[in-house]
């Protein structure tokens, strides 16, 4: 799921869950007793207002792991704080108790029945197996065979719930693979012009972004889906070069500072005109920051260090290296040793010095690709490097 979607959903699960918990307890506790049974209403324990109380301190909990970017995290962090603190305030309130266990709360039918809107199957098997085994182990402490009900109910939930889950997957599955197959015949076509106009950087694009996406995948710090979008903008990050006129752009000489200055324009217009394509406007950075320095001598904006988006500095040195190892107009290409070297004399000036050192580690691989990478090729999208 994508994160601002996962964001989305997060935000009304919880609001409908906190509604249902608390307008469920009022009613069961205190309206029914009251108003239909005519009998005294309250809580079965005072120890009952500790649910309330971890309920209300996950709230800043959550707004904590959502302001870290960790969406994802926020459901099952939830659901364990929610079932850990309600099995245990149960058998407490109960065990030995003369009152008989006879419910748990409606909410938790409403966490089997939102489970498929979740897309996630890991999530369904911990809350659907969660549930199932609170109940078995609550009936056996408290030696309380009227839970067997319960135990049924969800159980025939959890199994109406999987097959909506199975389906509503395959929906998005087909969606996304037709997105996917959009996007791909966009980016082909912007690189088709973009190569066509400046013939010497044929191939740049496809080697720079599998030279990045392996980086990143060094990193370990990046999901599937983030890698794609990734994958996506190192292919468009000299498209704002298709502004640049033909005659500065293949210049074989040296360029002058009006130029240059055009030249550094690129980055900006890039950024600019795709901002708003879905699949990769998260990722904008990397087309706008790829030539910042992590001295702050780079272009456009002169970032300095940690400024820099991370995904831009990898960007950085992914192209650096195949603009080092690839001919130009001006120049024939430099023996990958050489230019791994101008890498190395780069940490801590042009480039993160981290970064570097995640690049020895992967440099191999780089070497690897650039052996076997079909120079002489037609321009193909590329299928080097499985996301």
């Amino acid at each position: 799921m994508l994160p601002h979607e996962e964001q989305r959903t997060i935000k009304w699960f919880l609001s409908i869950f906190y509604i249902i918990l608390v307008g469920y307890d009022f009613f069961y506790y205190y309206f029914l007793p009251v108003h239909v049974k005519h009998e005294e209403g309250g809580l079965p324990s005072n120890l009952w207002y500790i649910n309330y109380i971890v309920l209300a301190i996950m709230i800043p909990v959550v707004f904590y792991i959502n302001k870290r970017k960790k969406q994802f995290i926020i459901k099952y962090v939830f659901f364990i704080s929610y079932l850990l603190t309600a099995f245990t305030i149960d058998i407490i309130s109960f065990y030995g108790s003369q009152t008989t266990y006879t419910s748990g709360n409606v909410v938790e039918v409403f966490l089997i029945f939102t489970l498929p809107i979740f897309l996630n199957s890991r999530y369904f098997w911990l809350v659907s197996l969660g549930i199932i085994t609170k109940y078995s182990l609550t009936a056996i402490i408290l030696n309380n065979s009227y839970l067997i009900l319960p135990i049924i109910l969800f159980t025939v939930l959890s199994c109406m719930s999987f097959f909506l889950l199975v389906r509503f997957q395959g929906y998005v599955r087909s969606i996304k693979i037709s997105y996917d197959n959009q996007l791909e015949g966009i980016v082909k076509g912007v690189i088709a012009t973009l190569e066509l106009k400046d013939p010497y950087t044929r191939g740049h694009s496809e080697r720079v972004a599998n030279y990045a996406v392996l980086l990143a995948k060094e990193i370990d710090k990046f999901s599937k889906e983030e890698q794609k979008s990734f994958f996506y903008s190192c292919l468009l990050h000299d498209i704002g070069k298709v502004h640049i006129p033909d005659h500065i752009l293949m210049k074989p000489g040296k360029l002058t500072n009006e130029e240059f200055e055009i030249i550094k324009s690129h980055p900006g217009v890039g950024a600019e005109a795709v901002k708003n394509v879905e699949g990769i406007k998260d990722c904008i950075c990397v087309i706008r920051s790829h030539h910042e320095r992590w001295d702050g001598k780079g272009y456009p904006d002169q970032l300095k260090g940690e400024e820099i988006p991370l995904l831009a500095r990898v960007t950085s040195i992914a192209d650096a290296f195949d603009a080092m190892t690839s001919s130009r107009s001006y120049r024939s290409a430099l023996p990958v040793e050489e230019a791994y070297q101008r890498i190395i004399e780069g940490k801590g000036s042009q480039f993160d010095p981290i970064l570097v050192d995640e690049f020895i580690k992967v440099f191999p691989a780089w070497i690897e690709f650039h052996k076997n990478y079909p120079w002489t090729k037609q321009w193909e999208f590329p299928k080097e490097v499985e996301l």
